[in-house]
C-alpha cells in the first residue's frame, strides 16, 4: 500500500506509487512524458480500480475544491461562456456543483445534473453515466469539445464533426488526461420536486415507460421487498415564469396525489438508502433552480458516510419490464446485502463506450452494504439474470463481468481501441482494468 490512498467509500486502496499535481499543462505534458505508467485521478468517486496504475497518479482536481473554496480545478480559470452563450469552456476538474452555480449566475443551465454534485466534469464524462431522463443523454452528451494530453505527451483537442470525438468522449481515461472541455448550456429554468411513497411494483411493471416518463427526471427507489417500491422522486421542469408571478401558487401535490398508485410524502423524505434528510435538495413541489433541485443532494452536505459499494447496470428501456422482473426473482438474496437500489432511464447516444450507446436506457442502480464478499457472490447472480439483456455495467462500479462478455456488446470497440494506440502507442495510460474489462494489452 503507497500514501496515494483510497476511493471516497474506501472500496479501493490505489496501488500507484505517488499522486502528482501539476500547475500547468506544460507540466502535465512533461509528466506524462517521463512516465512510464500514468492515469488520472478525478474525485475519487469511482468504486473500482479505473483510476489506478502501477506508476504515478495524476490530478486536475484541487483537493479543497467545493462551493466553499471557490476554484476546483488545479489547471485553468473560471468557466467562460462563449459569446453565442450556448457553450461554456471549463477546466476539467471543476465539479458540477461548482460549475452550476456559475451557470445560474449567468442565467445558464446545463441539460442535466447527478444525484451528487460533488462530481467532477472530466471524471464523470469519461464514464459515460450520470443524469436521468427519458429524453436526456447522460452527462456526458453535452460534451462539445475537449482538450487532453495524450500518452505521446501531446496536447490534443477534438469537436464534434472531428474524427474520433465520439470515441474521446468516454474514454475511460485510455486516450490521455482532460484539461478542458466545452460543454453546451441552455438558458436557465426552474425545477419542482416530489415524493411519492409505496409505488407498487405492478404499476411500474405494467408501463415502466409510462412511470419514468411522468417527469423531467424521475428516479424510483426500491429494496425488492414486498409489493411496492419505497419513492418515488419526480423532478418536473417549469415553463418559463411559471411559479414565478406574484401570488401564483403551484398544484400542492402533482397528478393528483395519485402518482401510479403512490401517495405524495407530506414530510421531506430521505433517500431509503438512511442518508441525513438534511443532505437532500428541496422537495415538496417548491419550485427552484435547476442546479438546486436535479440533484438528489446538497452540494454544501457530504450525502453520506461513504460506507457502502456501489454497482450499477444499463438494459435496453424496451427490456424494462422483462429485467426488472429477472431481478426480483433474487430479492431474497440481494435484500439482507442492499441499502438501496435506484431506477433511473437515459437517453441513447452515439458515443461508442457510453452505456447507453445507441439504446434508451433503463440503469439498475444498486447501494451495497460494506460487505464485499457477499457482494463479489451476488454480482455474478444479477449478471446472469440480466445476460438475456445484453447488461453495460456502469464503468466506475462494482461489476463481475470481463472482455469476454462486455466487448461484444459495443459495436465500435475496434475502433476506440484504434484511437487509444494513436494516442498512447507507447501504453502509457493501460492498466489492469482496462486488460480485464476491454481487452487493452498493457
Amino acid at each position: 500500500m503507497t500514501d496515494v490512498g483510497a476511493t471516497w467509500a474506501g472500496t479501493h486502496v490505489f496501488g500507484a506509487s505517488s499522486l502528482r499535481r501539476p500547475s500547468s499543462v506544460e507540466e502535465l505534458q512533461r509528466v506524462i512524458r517521463e512516465s512510464d505508467r500514468v492515469r488520472a485521478l478525478g474525485t475519487r468517486h469511482s468504486f473500482n480500480d479505473i483510476a489506478d496504475t502501477e506508476g504515478e497518479l495524476v490530478t486536475v482536481v484541487d483537493p479543497g475544491g467545493s462551493a466553499d473554496h471557490g476554484e476546483s480545478a488545479a489547471l485553468g480559470a473560471a468557466p467562460v461562456v462563449a459569446s453565442d452563450r450556448r457553450t461554456v469552456e471549463v477546466p476539467a476538474g471543476i465539479r458540477y456543483g461548482v460549475l452550476a452555480l456559475a451557470l445560474e449566475a449567468e442565467g445558464l443551465a446545463l441539460h442535466n445534473l447527478g444525484s451528487l454534485p460533488h462530481i467532477s466534469v472530466a471524471g464523470a464524462t469519461a464514464t459515460g453515466t450520470h443524469g436521468s431522463g427519458v429524453g436526456n443523454g447522460s452527462l456526458s452528451t453535452a460534451v462539445a469539445a475537449l482538450e487532453f494530453v495524450d500518452g505521446r505527451g501531446e496536447l490534443v483537442r477534438l469537436a464534434r464533426g472531428d474524427e474520433g470525438f465520439e470515441g474521446a468522449v468516454v474514454h475511460l481515461g485510455a486516450l490521455g488526461v482532460v484539461t478542458r472541455l466545452v460543454l453546451d448550456v441552455q438558458p436557465t429554468y426552474r425545477v419542482r420536486q416530489d415524493v411519492f411513497v409505496d409505488l407498487p411494483w405492478e404499476s411500474v411493471l405494467a408501463d415502466p415507460e409510462a412511470v419514468l416518463s411522468a417527469g423531467y427526471s424521475v428516479s424510483l427507489f426500491a429494496d425488492w421487498t414486498g409489493d411496492t417500491l419505497k419513492q418515488a422522486w419526480v423532478k418536473t421542469r417549469l415553463g418559463e415564469g411559471e411559479g414565478e408571478g406574484e401570488g401564483e401558487e403551484l398544484p400542492a401535490t402533482l397528478f393528483g396525489g395519485d402518482f401510479f398508485g403512490a401517495r405524495p410524502s407530506t414530510a421531506k423524505v430521505m433517500t431509503p438508502a438512511g442518508d441525513d434528510v438534511d443532505n437532500t435538495t428541496v422537495q415538496g413541489g417548491v419550485p427552484g433552480s435547476w442546479a438546486e433541485r436535479l440533484p438528489h443532494f446538497r452540494l454544501d452536505a457530504t450525502p453520506s458516510a461513504g460506507d457502502e459499494i456501489q454497482s450499477e447496470y444499463f438494459v435496453a428501456r424496451s427490456d424494462a419490464t422483462k429485467a426488472l422482473t429477472a431481478v426480483r426473482a433474487l430479492a431474497s438474496r440481494i435484500a439482507p446485502h442492499l441499502l438501496v437500489t435506484e431506477l433511473r432511464s437515459v437517453a441513447a447516444d452515439e458515443l461508442w463506450l457510453s452505456p447507453a450507446y445507441r439504446r434508451d436506457s433503463l440503469a439498475i442502480h444498486f447501494t451495497w452494504r460494506n460487505e464485499p464478499q457477499a457482494v463479489r457472490e451476488l454480482l455474478p447472480l444479477i449478471e446472469q439474470a440480466l445476460e438475456p439483456f445484453e447488461v453495460r455495467p456502469h464503468w466506475g462500479k462494482w461489476f463481475s463481468l470481463g472482455a469476454r462478455q462486455i466487448v461484444p456488446r459495443y459495436e465500435r470497440i475496434e475502433d476506440f481501441r484504434a484511437l487509444a494506440e494513436r494516442h498512447d502507442p507507447e501504453r502509457r495510460l493501460r492498466n489492469a482494468y482496462l486488460e480485464r474489462v476491454l481487452g487493452l494489452s498493457r
